[in-house]
């Protein structure tokens, strides 16, 4: 095998959903070159800038890739949105297929350094006293097996855990690790393990409502787009 097909795809992945942004640029499982950027409480849009500054330290441009991978929640909404907007954008342009992976995997590929192998429940914050979780296991530095979502009250995180049998990672926990795009290059040949999203439909795991389309519907007695 020879060409993109053995080294894998030229791939720009990001995830957004913490209030930090995550850029890396991957030639398949060999990441180029990585940036950060804070998604919160900015007066202008971090995003995009470290995406350019990822791409340029990598030593390609935009022109170059060949594929684009986006973390897809649950998490924060808006930067969520943000983050799917550029990889969606990104994807057109070079009419190129966009890979999605839920930011909660990403939390224990992405882990720097790598946990060893294991089960996990990786965790994220789902606010109202609350967190998102779905158990995953890798071995091999692959993720082998990864259940459904869930949301849970924060008292009973560890419960669920132990007879899970797994370990709580994420922001806050007793290890702490955070979503990173990077985690997409620890799963190998992931480019052909994933099944590339339809552009047309493909939106992020939000994971519930926003605050303003919970309010839209309560005031109005009817979800938002309906009839």
């Amino acid at each position: 095998m020879t060409g993109r097909a053995a080294r894998g795809p030229l791939a720009l992945a990001l995830d957004a959903s913490t209030y930090t942004g995550t850029v890396a640029v991957m030639r398949g499982a060999a990441v180029l070159a990585t940036a950060e950027t804070a998604m919160r409480g900015e007066r202008e849009e971090r995003l995009m800038p470290a995406v350019a500054a990822a791409i340029t330290a990598a030593g390609v441009t935009v022109r170059d890739l060949e594929a684009v991978a986006c973390g897809s929640g649950p998490g924060s909404f808006t930067s969520l949105r943000i983050a799917a907007a550029i990889a969606k954008g990104i994807a057109v342009a070079r009419d190129a297929p966009l890979y999605a992976r839920s930011s909660l995997v990403l939390v224990v590929t992405g882990a720097e350094p790598p946990l060893p192998d294991g089960v996990y429940l990786p965790t994220l914050d789902a606010m109202r006293g609350e967190v998102y979780a779905a158990p995953v296991t890798i071995a091999g530095g692959r993720v082998i097996d990864e259940g459904a979502t869930v949301r849970l009250s924060a008292d009973v995180l560890e419960r669920f855990a132990r007879d899970l049998g797994g370990r709580v990672v994420g922001p806050g926990r007793a290890v702490v690790r955070w979503p990173h795009a990077r985690g997409f290059a620890r799963e190998a040949r992931w480019w052909e393990e994933l099944a590339p999203v339809d552009l047309t439909a493909w939106e992020p795991d939000y994971g519930r409502l926003a605050e303003a389309q919970v309010r839209w519907e309560a005031a109005h007695g009817r979800p938002l787009g309906g009839a």
